[in-house]
């Protein structure tokens, strides 16, 4: 049995989804964010002030071994270090037992653990008071206990701990310490996918407590592609402090998906702050515990507006404009002069690709030209390769009539167009 000492943070057999996506995706949002920023500062140098110094905390490394934390021990003995030993093998006991193992010598339980994290103790002359966490090993106890069989696991979620304390609302800006107790937290046994970003460089500043807020299925499918999860997923903590250095009394709610539903909720108590690090680690067990009830009861099914792809959006705006678009029933009858003619791409002209280049303040402006742009008739298709929100946005749109009949079709539409060939701007 290998023994793992006193502060959580040492602990090398921790987990860790790094949520950092592959070296393509990560340029992809470092340029994203850059553009973010500098349409809204002046200069590169307020750019690197903005994401410099330490932010979040990376995830520790994920052990694929049995953890059981939060045991509880209060035992005595000839000497200190006598009842040290003794609480140890009472932590392995109660740990065997919550996660269900069948009744065994405290010297089999003990050949399986292959080592103890002290989270927090006291060594007394004759007393030992202290909270551990035991972790066997799987190979071992795999076999024997209920938590080595088939766990059906969740899809890929983004975790965003969103931290209410002081009236202020962070998530990466400072290192809190919600966000400490998700990165600490062991999940080889949960059967949700935490995706945990580490909050360095530019993730500070496109993960923060306003982003849960918005609706934008488009906004939220290309942050989600940074990070390759299929949803999201959102404990949020409240913490009121009754007066400095007294009980501080934390509000956890569970929510999920990107129009922010609500799971669950609870109350728990620290009696001071040193008592603090405890309570957010027992909170981030029972919102896991929320999560994994929803994940049964079928709630956590990825949304299938961010996972179906462009023909949902196509979809939708097509239905729009048939609702939109008078019906033939409805026009009156024209005057037969003649015989009809149809107008098809071959009256109309080729296909052309041309680059749209928009102002975007915010994620309402990059729905608002999408669906302006796929408005158009003859627009085969319409989707941004450059998504800068608060900055100019660009688009590649696939038109039949090239980039006039793009240019006089949103005109007639309001839009102020600018430019010519294969690259127009617009604006309104």
């Amino acid at each position: 049995m290998t023994m793992a000492f006193p502060q959580k943070s040492s602990q090398i057999l921790r987990k860790g989804r790094f949520a950092a996506g592959t070296p393509g995706r990560r340029a992809a949002v470092i340029a994203g964010v850059a553009a973010l920023a500098i349409a809204g500062v002046a200069g590169t140098s307020r750019l690197i002030a903005q994401i410099e110094g330490d932010r979040g905390i990376a995830p520790v490394m994920t052990s694929q071994d049995i953890e059981v934390s939060g045991i509880d021990v209060d035992v005595t003995g000839k000497t200190g270090a006598d009842a040290r030993l003794a609480g140890w093998k009472e932590a392995e006991k109660l740990a065997w037992k919550k996660i269900g193992g069948p009744d065994m010598p405290i010297e089999s339980i003990d050949a399986m653990v292959s080592s103890v994290v002290i989270e927090r103790e006291q060594v007394g002359p004759h007393r030992y008071i202290a909270r551990l966490g035991v972790i066997f090993d799987k190979a071992k106890s795999g076999g024997i206990i209920s938590a080595g069989g088939t766990i059906t696991r969740s899809a890929p979620m983004l975790t965003v701990p969103v931290l209410y304390s002081g009236g202020v609302a962070q998530v990466y800006e400072v290192r809190g310490p919600w966000q400490r107790a998700w990165a600490e937290y062991q999940d080889a046994q949960s059967p949700i996918d935490y995706v945990r970003p580490s909050g360095s460089g530019g993730e500070s500043l496109i993960l923060t407590a306003g982003q849960v807020g918005r609706h934008s299925r488009l906004w939220w499918r290309n942050l989600l592609d940074q990070f390759e999860a299929s949803d999201v997923l959102v404990p949020v903590a409240r913490l009121e402090r009754q007066w400095p250095g007294g009980p501080v009394m934390g509000t956890f709610t569970a929510r999920y998906g990107p129009d922010n539903r609500f799971l669950g909720s609870f109350r728990l108590k620290a009696a001071n702050e040193q008592d603090l690090p405890r309570m957010l680690d027992d909170a981030v067990l029972r919102i896991d515990q929320l999560y994994r009830g929803a994940l049964a009861q079928g709630l956590l099914t990825p949304d299938p507006t961010l996972t179906a792809g462009q023909a949902v959006y196509d979809g939708a705006f097509a239905e729009l404009r048939d609702k939109l678009m008078p019906k033939a029933s409805d026009l009156p009858a024209a005057p037969q002069a003649g015989p009809q003619i149809t107008l098809d791409q071959t009256v109309l002209g080729e296909t052309a690709e041309v680059s749209v280049q928009f102002a975007t303040p915010d994620a309402a402006a990059v729905d608002a030209a999408l669906a302006a742009v796929r408005g158009v008739p003859g627009v085969r298709g319409a989707a941004t390769v450059s998504l800068a929100i608060g900055g100019t946005s660009v688009m590649r749109v696939s038109v039949v009539g090239g980039s006039e009949r793009l240019a006089a079709a949103l005109k007639a539409q309001g839009w102020n167009v600018s430019g010519g060939g294969a690259t127009l701007r617009i604006s309104r």
